[in-house]
């Protein structure tokens, strides 16, 4: 408990160092930011599942759509409150994924991410053909929370993303993570070891539905309008990015590589497709050269200037973990 206290009490001081931002900040860059954090948590989902428990899923930004447009009906057909709303899409959602893992986690490698894909791109356009409920592609409004400053917005996805990141914490530090781990690098050896690995494989499904779902349905209520075309494959190349460039299966890489891809790809939006060319690039370089990413590059870095430095070691060399 002392270590969950003092781990909530980074957040609080995380929270207070960060929150100074949208005051110097013009709406356009709050909103940059904004969209960083919420790629924040959706990657720390996928990381959770791909990274950790070695189920390379191809629908996460499908759970994010499904979250979305869970609320959003409800708050239009049902009137229910906007928060109400995106805590039965997340509701939803962890069915959907409970019962797509139960379907899909015994097969493996390319066959998993196969039916992950047939499920996004299926969803996308059940959404799509469905004019007179979701409105197609012409896009569905939606009530928003706080109206158009993205300020406000800025402030509930960065609590979004320490929570998320905590309970990620939480979770890679226990028992449960060590399971996935163990399952992850060999399954037929966690198994012999008494491993239920098939529910573990699905509990880390289940968990990483969620985070997307509870981040699509406020980025929902932010934007106001929903359309399918971000449930289309790119947005999941996107994701797949950001976790790979920024460290696959470490904890902070899906932070780094959201906040730099997602700061990249707006410097880079003249450029149009070209972008995810050179996205692509990117992560072969990385993957080639450093396959920790971001991270592993910055920790290599902290070494080689310990050493020169050594002065500078015990601010450079990571401190023990509880």
């Amino acid at each position: 408990m002392a270590g969950l206290a003092r781990r909530l009490g980074w957040c609080v001081a995380a929270y207070a160092a960060l929150g100074w931002l949208p005051l110097v900040a013009s709406e356009y860059h709050t909103h940059v930011l904004t969209i960083a954090l919420y790629y924040v948590i959706v990657t720390v989902g996928w990381n959770l599942l791909a990274g950790y428990a070695g189920q390379f899923s191809l629908a996460q930004h499908t759970f994010a759509g499904i979250g979305a447009y869970g609320s959003a009906l409800l708050c239009l057909y049902a009137g229910v409150p906007i928060l109400a709303g995106i805590a039965a899409g997340a509701v939803l959602a962890a069915a959907v994924g409970y019962g797509l893992g139960t379907l899909c986690l015994r097969m493996r490698a390319i066959y998993l991410a196969l039916a992950t894909w047939a499920f996004a791109e299926s969803v996308r356009l059940l959404i799509a053909v469905e004019y007179s409920i979701t409105r197609g592609d012409l896009g569905l409004k939606t009530a928003v929370l706080f109206g158009a400053a993205p300020a406000p917005y800025f402030y509930v996805f960065l609590g979004l993303a320490l929570a998320a990141l905590l309970v990620a914490w939480q979770i890679v530090h226990s028992r449960v993570g060590a399971y996935l781990r163990a399952l992850r690098d060999d399954e037929e050896a966690a198994a012999v070891m008494g491993i239920d690995t098939f529910r573990y494989k699905r509990l880390a499904f289940v968990i990483s539905a969620v985070f997307a779902a509870v981040a699509g349905g406020f980025l929902g209520h932010y934007i106001g309008l929903l359309s399918p075309t971000p449930m289309k494959f790119n947005e999941m190349a996107i994701i797949i990015i950001m976790v790979i460039a920024g460290g696959f299966r470490t904890f902070a890489g899906p932070v780094v590589g959201a906040v730099v891809i997602e700061l990249l790809s707006e410097a880079l939006r003249p450029w149009g497709e070209v972008r995810m060319v050179l996205f692509a690039l990117l992560v072969l370089v990385i993957a080639r050269a450093y396959p920790s990413g971001l991270v592993g590059l910055g920790l290599a870095a902290a070494r080689r200037l310990a050493r020169a430095v050594p002065r500078l070691a015990p601010l450079l060399t990571p401190a023990p973990r509880d």
